[in-house]
């Protein structure tokens, strides 16, 4: 069973108050062409480094010259179906696409691909099982990260999630991530930044599972 259409409205205007981008989607096919649309149309993910303003050696020129990646979506957790998908997708517009090796992009990913467990109207916030530091990584390193959310997951509170949660929390290892908007701190002179912990914007995908 769905949520009511105030709880959807709810959910979606608690996400936009803290700057996601809310859409709704008829298909994972659609949730991947809108993906892989918004990582052709931004700027490739760009490794900044300090110093090459100074004089450097050759090696230190060369490694300057790299700061630009080309572009990537990561996606540890997609089935293989969907996989497939995204791959010829991407490979039409020269995109690559990982779904392991976090560890080698820490410089950072231009999108993180993901489809969330449960959504909470009350708060606009995603809940994902990130126990898996490949998935964990992928939406932590990525400038942007495109989040799917079947409709029928999204639940009015966080009490309404009590059992499905609890389930969740007795696995071990486990890591259960609430995601509310994109990555945001006051930290320095109380001056908002987005970015800083996380991705610059988070697009959630509303997908029609009925």
């Amino acid at each position: 069973m769905g949520p009511t259409p105030e709880v959807l409205e709810k959910f979606r205007k608690k996400a936009e108050i803290v700057s996601a981008i809310v859409s709704e989607v008829d298909s994972m096919a659609q949730a991947i062409a809108y993906t892989v649309d918004l990582c052709a149309q931004k700027e490739a993910c760009q490794l900044l480094m300090s110093g090459c303003e100074e004089t450097l050696s050759d090696k230190g020129k060369d490694l300057c010259e790299l700061k630009e990646w080309g572009k990537i979506i990561a996606a540890p957790a997609l089935n293989d179906a969907d996989m497939a998908e995204l791959l010829k997708q991407a490979a039409e517009r020269q995109i690559s696409v990982i779904k392991d090796g976090m560890r080698s992009h820490l410089a950072g990913i231009d999108i993180g691909f993901t489809v969330a467990d449960y959504g909470i109207g009350e708060t606009g916030s995603l809940v994902i099982d990130s126990s898996s530091e490949e998935l964990r990584l992928a939406t932590m390193v990525s400038e942007i990260h495109v989040a799917v959310i079947p409709k029928s997951r999204i639940r009015a509170t966080a009490e309404d999630m009590y059992a499905e949660l609890k389930g969740f929390m007795s696995q071990k290892p486990n890591y259960l991530a609430f995601v509310t908007g994109a990555s945001r701190t006051a930290d320095i002179e109380r001056v908002l930044a987005l970015g800083v912990h996380g991705p610059l914007e988070l697009h959630i995908l509303i997908l029609e599972d009925k």
